[in-house]
Formats: C-alpha cells, structure tokens, sequence
C-alpha cells in the first residue's frame, strides 16, 4: 500500500529528492566518493527515478532535440552542468586570484590592523567580525578562515581571553557573506536561478547579512561565556605564525586604500547598474530624480550611452576582472614581484577555484535533474496546501538539504532550483531579494560532520570535535534563524514591491 502511495504522481518527487540526497550523504561520508562524483551520479539518479519517456534537450544551436529515456537524462545533466559553469565559472576564478592577492600582498593584515585601531584592542572582537565580514566578500571561507586564525590566535595570545569570541567573530562574518554575496558560488547561481540584478543581491545581502552579523555577535559573546576553548597548538598554525600575524612591519604591507580598492570597486561598479536601471524605471515613471538623473546626462540618448558603459563595466565578470588587475598590481608593486613571479602565485588559486567550479556546477546539475523530475511543483502544491510563506519555504528547503548533505552550496542551488518556478505563479508579496537572503541563511543552518567547513575551523583553530559542535555549531544555525526573522520583518516593512 505504501509503494502504491509513494509511486503517485504527488508522492513520487519526494521519493526521488529523499532518494537522491541519501544516495549523495552515502556516497560522500560512508563510500568516500568525491563531491563532483557523488553529484554528478545522484542526478542521474534523480533523472532515472523520474521515468519519463523522453527529454526535450536544448542544442547548441538553440534547437530543441527529443530524446529518449535514458540517454536523455545523461544530455539533461551535462546541459545543467554547463549551464551553471557559463555563470559561475569566470567569476570564481576571478575571486580567487583577488583573494590570494590580498593575502599575497598584506593587503588582507592591513585592513585587520586598522580595523583593530578604530575599534580598539577592547572591542577586538567587533574588529574581526567587521574586517571579515568585509574582506570575505570575494575570498572563499576557508581561505579566509586560514587567513584570520593566526590574527585571532595572536589577539588570545596578547589578552590571555576570549579566544571563542574571535573565532566565532570570524565565523559570522566570514559565513554570511558566504551566502549572501556574489561572486561567491552559491548566491550566483540563485541571482541567476531567481532572474535577481546583481547589484541588488549585493546591496541587498550585504544589508541584510550586516544586521544579521549584529545580532550573530551577541551570540558569539554568549558562547565565549559559555564555552571557553584554550588555546592549542595546531598542524595548520604554526607558533610563528600567531606571532607573526601581528608583528609585521607597516612597510611591508600597501596602503589601507589600495587593500580595499580591490573588494570595493568590484561591488560599487557592480552597485552602478542598478543605480541607473533604477533611474531608467524612475524616469519612466515620472519620478522626479530619474528625470534629473537622465536630463544631467544629456537626455535619454546621453544618459542611454554613459548607461550602456556602465553595464559593460558594472558586469560581475568585468568588474571582477578590473579589481583582479588592481589586486595583481598591488601585489607585483608591494612585493616587487617578476611577472613571471606573479604568474606561479595565480596558478594554485586558480586550480582551487577549478574544482569549486565542478562541485557547483555538479550541484547545478543535480538541482536541475531535481526539478525536471517534478520536485519544485510537489513542494509547491505542499506549501500551497499548508499555506506556507514562500520566503520562510525558501529558508526551509535550503535547510533541509545543508543538514542532509552539508554543503551550503549545494543547498542553495538545490532549493533556488525548486522555489524559481514558484514565483511564476504564487505571489510572493515583496521583492525577490528577500527570497534570495531567506535561501542564502536557510544554506548555512546547523553545519555539523557532514560538511567541510566544519573540519576546516576544527582543524585550524584547535577545537575539539565536542567544543566546534557547541560553538560553530550552534554560531552557524543561530546567524540562520536571526538571518531568517530579520528577512521576515524587513519583507513587510519594506516590501519594496
């Protein structure tokens, strides 16, 4: 009676979502598959267990081509695979090579020192939280992780306290930013799955993501009273390296602006495009600072020109590419650097940057087997029969499929995936950011043993399984529920609809 019921049409898509993700959590924790692996075969799966007769497959001449079952569902993975790599890819490179320049360079130490100086060593912890917070906009967490360790091993070395605080400081701040700012792999991938402007995730997500890392510390400072991890010596910081992260001369680091001008410029030019989509609808409208906006411009022919460069500038790959070379000079110009010299630092981050590349796309391909196998339209049938709010929907699924597999990636693919369609035929009562920053924190609830991140601030820090469980933990699912209600109160203060 069961299998009849499970092999329903309304049933169904969640057997093949609850099979496929068991399959990826046994394939990655229990058979040691690699994350491309395990995602790549847990979508075919999911195209398999969807049992259609045949696919429809987009050509690369933009010919729809049918297929029958079975190699159908091998062309429907590939054509997901490369679709997210067409959006991702370039970007994530370009972030790499930003974040290795800035760590390369000193330029990363600097903003940490004058953060620390305008806070004071007192509020060393806000220090960290709001350097990280910054610098972590185009820098992968783990990288940033390894480059914050040593800052807050030796600010416990020199307060003799409080080492749980800088830790979970850097965990806030670093992990929000991790989900809510493109070029990070995860929200490029929903701005694209939910048609979003980027320049509006970013204002958007840094808003949102800064409120939430606010009420996060709070939490922090709570868990330093009630955890408190002594410091140890670990494999990945050596006792130089907390001494050191400190001690270098100002000579040897570039200038508080040239550090920030590679993270900075990227977002503002990327920012301008919305500025002037803005005033294009403003202007349209009748809105009174549009019309000023295109008439100082020279009227719609000169304000469509400057606008045209904007866009072209203010693309996240373009964008990217101009505070890459920014960072690249910084580096060369710091250190004195051969071009020859600068080009062996590139290649490591970029084959770094190669395999997040696969993982996500392989994650796209899998949120697409997903949804061809009828997997959003169950969900929403679901939530429109509980009548679920779509924003708390979002967070929910992203949640789901984070403590299931473990990467938040992944589960922000997977869950823009499902919810996109949704917005086609439910309103959803406010702008769409606030679904992409619901999804966004829903991606980093309750990491535990079955995700990497974890295992990087246990290794690194010196934490013992039990103390990162209490502390990382807890930091992570705490900044996704605040993350959550923050998003569902500004959603109807603000709709912005």
């Amino acid at each position: 009676m069961f299998l009849l019921a499970a092999t329903s049409a309304s049933y169904w898509p969640f057997v093949v979502l609850a099979v496929s993700v068991a399959f990826i959590i046994i394939g990655i924790s229990k058979l040691r598959m690699h994350a491309f692996v395990a995602l790549i075969l847990a979508a075919l799966l999911a195209g398999l267990l969807a049992n259609k007769d045949s696919w429809d497959i987009v050509q690369k001449d933009g010919k729809v081509k049918a297929m029958s079952s079975m190699v159908g569902v091998v062309e429907m993975v590939s054509k997901g695979l490369g679709d997210t790599a067409r959006d991702i890819a370039v970007s994530i490179a370009l972030a790499a090579i930003i974040g290795m320049c800035l760590m390369e360079s000193g330029g990363a130490d600097k903003v940490v020192r004058r953060f620390l100086a305008f806070f004071g060593e007192k509020r060393a912890g806000w220090a960290l939280l709001w350097s990280t917070f910054i610098l972590s906009a185009p820098i992968f967490f783990d990288t940033m992780f390894m480059l914050m360790v040593p800052l807050a091993m030796a600010l416990r070395m020199r307060t003799g306290k409080d080492y749980t605080l800088y830790i979970m400081a850097v965990c806030c701040g670093g992990t929000v930013t991790h989900s809510m700012t493109v070029p990070h792999p995860g929200p490029v991938a929903v701005v694209d799955d939910l048609h979003l402007n980027v320049g509006e995730s970013i204002i958007g997500g840094m808003l949102i993501g800064a409120i939430t890392c606010v009420f996060g510390f709070f939490v922090s400072q709570w868990l330093n009273r009630r955890t408190d991890v002594p410091l140890r010596a670990t494999g990945g910081v050596s006792l130089e390296d907390m001494k050191g992260a400190s001690t270098k001369p100002e000579s040897e680091l570039p200038s508080f602006f040239w550090s920030m001008t590679p993270v900075l410029l990227p977002i503002i030019l990327i920012s301008l495009t919305t500025v002037f989509e803005l005033a294009h609808k403003g202007a349209a409208a009748g809105a009174g600072w549009g019309v000023a906006m295109v008439n100082a411009l020279g009227g719609e022919g000169g304000f469509n020109a400057v606008r045209a460069w904007v866009d072209f500038i203010g693309h996240k790959n373009i964008a990217l590419f101009i505070g890459a070379a920014i960072a690249l000079w910084v580096l060369a110009k710091q250190r004195g650097l051969s071009l020859k010299k600068v080009e062996e630092l590139v290649g490591p981050p970029l084959e770094t940057a190669g395999m997040i590349i696969l993982i996500t796309s392989a994650g796209g391909a899998f949120g697409l087997a997903l949804r061809s196998a009828g997997v959003g339209d169950a969900v929403q049938s679901l939530a429109q029969g509980y009548s679920l709010n779509l924003i708390f929907l979002g967070w929910l699924v992203a949640a789901v499929v984070r403590v299931a597999q473990g990467s938040a990636t992944v589960a922000m693919l997977t869950a823009s995936s499902i919810m996109a369609p949704m917005l086609a035929n439910t309103p959803l009562g406010c702008h769409p950011v606030y679904l992409f920053t619901s999804i966004g924190f829903g991606a980093m609830c309750c990491s535990w043993m079955n995700d990497s991140g974890f295992w990087v601030v246990n290794r690194l820090s010196g934490m013992t399984e039990k103390e990162t469980l209490r502390t990382w933990s807890l930091q992570l699912t705490a900044d996704s529920i605040i993350g959550l209600l923050v998003t569902l109160v500004l959603s109807k203060l603000v709709p912005l609809v």
